[in-house]
């Protein structure tokens, strides 16, 4: 297992318990998908998050912090839905997909 594999899991497994169970792992081992346009990436000993043009890090070393701070924007996202994401979900997924943007 290499290293931004074990890291990513981590952030996973500490975003998961605090209730963030929307992310996955794009499939290169460092790069995991949160919500819309908020995508965590491991490289160089320290998370890197991004949404949008907004760049931010986080040690490496503590996944628990970094999940901390995801996990916060990432209910702030989604207490604000974009219109655009709820009718692209309605149309390629159907009614089923309004809980899960």
């Amino acid at each position: 297992m290499t290293e931004s594999r074990a890291a990513i899991e981590k952030l996973r497994a500490e975003l998961t318990g605090l209730g963030v169970t929307t992310a996955y792992e794009i499939g290169d081992d460092a790069t995991l998908s949160v919500w819309i346009g908020l995508v965590v990436r491991y490289g160089d000993g320290f998370f890197h998050w991004k949404e949008g043009v907004v760049k931010r890090r986080h040690l490496g070393t503590d996944p628990v912090g970094c999940a901390i701070r995801v996990a916060r924007r990432y209910t702030e996202l989604q207490a604000d839905i974009p219109l655009w994401w709820e009718n692209l979900a309605k149309e390629l997924r159907g009614g089923s997909a309004q809980d899960y943007p």
